[in-house]
């Protein structure tokens, strides 16, 4: 079986600035680049299906991915100009976002050979016209025999409203087997239902595991026997950015080290143990607070995650 792993989404210019307006960083950004940087990081064999500049800050994502063994699609750094996003970190570190940016993937861009597993998620499974690709991607290797998951990371400021995007989250959820999404995405996707409901809603569309992050109170992870609250393991925070998708990469290493991904893994995935489910929502809260402690999106590597797991 194949171990190659393929995420599919943006990748955008970061512009971070404090909460009196000053610079304070310009990374490499976008959640699904973000979740491909911390399974490289993680020693992972991925492949990133994303659009890009050949300006300046195409060529420091380029590096960026480059430099944690990251590979990119040969149509990915083929654009003119670096889609953007602008983050405003308010005093208890959280981020607010503002985009610009262009979606153009198409599914002819992205490699047809088999994989272990497939990520997608926030404003590239949304945004037209790229988004009908990540979906004919998506169908496509599940029907070959890879898992999927999927991160809505909700971005209003670009998705619009809630009834604008959701039965497109939905369409993406019912091909899914692992589901992560904060509790401000499910506020605002689904604002008349409580957060059990919502749950019971996914499990019913296909995910064998939902996964709701609630920053500051920890996790809440649900498979169809077990049902688990984890405190966060973050002790010092520098800001939040990234820390959604490091936790992603850390659940996904988690669940490829024990055997999980993969469309044959699926008996494996229903069977979880309630054991097996802490450790895989553990890996995930180790790295999201080794990110939240240092600035930016900035997961971590294997070693060090050895040195804190």
């Amino acid at each position: 079986m194949s171990q190659l792993m393929l995420v599919v989404g943006e990748a955008l210019l970061d512009t971070v600035h404090g909460a009196q307006g000053a610079v304070i960083t310009e990374a490499p950004g976008g959640s699904p680049m973000n979740v491909a940087i911390g399974l490289g990081r993680l020693g992972h064999d991925v492949v990133l299906a994303s659009r890009f500049g050949t300006d300046a800050g195409g060529r420091l994502i380029a590096s960026h991915l480059e430099a944690s063994a990251v590979r990119v699609i040969p149509a990915g750094a083929k654009l003119a100009r670096t889609s953007r996003a602008r983050a405003v970190v308010g005093e208890d570190g959280s981020a607010a976002y503002e985009f610009d940016l262009t979606w153009d993937l198409d599914a002819a861009m992205v490699p047809q050979g088999p994989l272990l597993h497939v990520h997608t998620g926030s404003i590239g499974a949304t945004l037209q016209p790229g988004a009908r690709a990540v979906l004919e991607v998506l169908r496509y290797h599940r029907e070959r025999g890879a898992s999927v998951s999927y991160d809505p990371n909700a971005r209003p400021a670009i998705m619009g409203s809630p009834d604008d995007v959701r039965s497109q989250m939905e369409s993406i959820l019912a091909l899914s087997d692992v589901v992560k999404a904060s509790d401000e995405d499910i506020h605002w996707l689904y604002p008349t239902l409580t957060l059990p409901q919502v749950v019971a809603h996914w499990h019913s569309l296909g995910p064998d595991i939902v996964v709701i992050t609630r920053g500051a109170e920890g996790v809440f992870a649900s498979t169809r026997a077990h049902r688990i609250t984890l405190p966060t393991r973050a002790t010092r925070v520098v800001d939040t950015i990234g820390a959604g998708d490091s936790f992603m990469a850390g659940m996904l290493h988690a669940l490829a080290e024990g055997g999980f991904l993969g469309g044959e893994a699926r008996s494996a995935r229903v069977a979880l143990s309630e054991e097996q489910l802490t450790r895989v929502i553990s890996s995930g809260l180790t790295c999201a607070a080794v990110t939240v402690s240092r600035a930016g999106a900035n997961p971590p590597t294997l070693s060090e995650l050895a040195k804190v797991g």
